[in-house]
């Protein structure tokens, strides 16, 4: 069991680090390079020539004189140790913007992810239990219209009734400029009306897929013999729906609430763009409009690692949750 977590712990830091290794090389491949524009900027504002490069190399802690190799052990280096540079556009260290936006981010993609797996659970059990009856047929229906709009059109289109028209939730930003970060009531119902329609959005666009996978796995686990020797054992529906369908049914869905929870934070791009909320994809859209490399590639090593992390954390606990499934014995995930 010990050697089964060294090999996964091991595993993460290797992506981790082929993750951060491809970044600083996609970054070169870009028209223009890293470092054209940013010198184009700074000539524009003054600096002289002479000291373009030495500004170059405190923005973005490389020696952009240095051969790539030398670029690369300045990177790789510093971005261990969690210093990504100072972003081009901001003007402020890469980590302390990423600090700054990563909770509004998870906020919305863990209320959202919440959410969508609470209701889909609900809703794809009630579905399994009264399999081929009217309510099953339309909320099918419904859940495969829902997973076929994607959540940036539901998102669209909430921002042009509920915001423009309607005038029922604000249109930018994660809480009102009038009102003081801070732990008061009058700041977390400001929040929660800024982050309502992107968390709508996400939440709307997944509960269909969730729905029928928990659908399709309650009626299976319902045909199992287990579950009429329940019946034979005069155990009411309740018991038998909760300790029994319910609880096998759910856990194939684990690993993928975890994995969603990633996979979400890189959707933030497009829909922090669409409300103007910003977060982690906010910035990082901002920062491939103007050429920002450094924070271009802090926002995106953040994403990448959240995904690796989430995968991380459903391979070693779900033997835990599923004692059928031993350690080392899937390579699933």
């Amino acid at each position: 069991m010990v050697n089964y977590y060294i090999r996964r712990t091991a595993r993460v830091f290797a992506t981790v680090f082929l993750v951060a290794s491809l970044t600083f090389g996609l970054t070169r491949l870009l028209p223009g390079g890293p470092f054209t524009q940013l010198r184009v900027n700074l000539l524009r504002s003054g600096v002289p020539a002479s000291e373009v490069d030495s500004r170059i190399a405190n923005l973005q802690n490389i020696r952009p004189d240095a051969p790539i190799w030398e670029q690369y052990i300045d990177y790789m280096t510093a971005a261990a140790q969690g210093d990504f540079g100072t972003s081009i556009s901001l003007g402020e260290p890469v980590s302390q913007i990423i600090a700054e936006a990563v909770p509004w981010t998870v906020f919305i993609v863990l209320v959202s992810t919440i959410l969508i797996f609470l209701f889909g659970i609900l809703l794809g059990a009630i579905q399994a239990y009264w399999e081929g009856s009217r309510f099953d047929k339309i909320a099918s229906g419904l859940s495969i219209s829902m997973m076929s709009i994607p959540f940036y059109v539901i998102a669209v289109l909430a921002l042009f009734v509920m915001a423009y028209q309607f005038q029922w939730f604000p249109t930018a930003g994660t809480h009102g400029t009038d009102v003081e970060v801070g732990l008061t009531l009058e700041f977390f119902v400001s929040a929660l009306e800024h982050a309502a329609l992107p968390i709508f959005s996400y939440t709307i666009g997944g509960i269909g897929g969730q729905a029928l996978a928990m659908r399709g796995n309650s009626i299976q686990v319902l045909g199992n013999d287990y579950v009429e020797v329940a019946r034979l054992r005069g155990l009411s529906d309740r018991r038998i729906a909760t300790w029994y369908v319910a609880r096998n049914a759910i856990l194939p869905l684990y690993t993928g609430f975890l994995l969603l929870l990633g996979f979400r934070l890189g959707g933030t791009i497009i829909l922090e763009q669409i409300f103007s909320y910003p977060g982690l994809g906010w910035y990082m859209w901002d920062a491939m409009e103007s050429n920002d490399y450094p924070l271009m590639m802090g926002t995106f090593l953040v994403i990448t690692v959240a995904l690796v992390i989430g995968v991380y954390i459903a391979d070693l606990t779900y033997s835990k949750i599923d004692p059928r499934i031993s350690q080392g014995e899937s390579d699933a995930y």
